[in-house]
């Protein structure tokens, strides 16, 4: 159980979540302590490069940007350079829509 396990459970019923992350990583796009929305994504919603979406990345969750994408798979990174992988479309379940303080 991650610290963004409760939120993706309501993403995946449809429901949207907003919470405060903690960390670094996205400084820039997102502060520590800010506010987040974050909506389901479906089936046929477009995903592009630069979209913050939350995922899971080989287990772990993350609040972070889409990088690149090939097809469906989509290449996650934080806002400091760092890349934690690629990812099918079924590990991505939500869109951070607004950011406030």
């Amino acid at each position: 159980m991650g610290w963004a396990t409760q939120y993706i459970a309501k993403l995946m019923a449809g429901e949207t979540v907003s919470f405060r992350p903690r960390g670094n990583s996205m400084v820039g796009k997102i502060e520590s302590g800010q506010l987040c929305t974050v909506v389901p994504i479906s089936t046929d919603d477009p995903i592009h490069v630069g979209d913050i979406v939350l995922c899971k990345v080989n287990g772990r969750e993350y609040l972070h940007l889409v990088k690149a994408t090939q097809g469906e798979r989509f290449q996650i990174g934080n806002n400091r350079g760092r890349i934690n992988g690629w990812i099918a479309r079924s590990s991505i379940f939500g869109r951070c829509i607004k950011v406030e303080p």
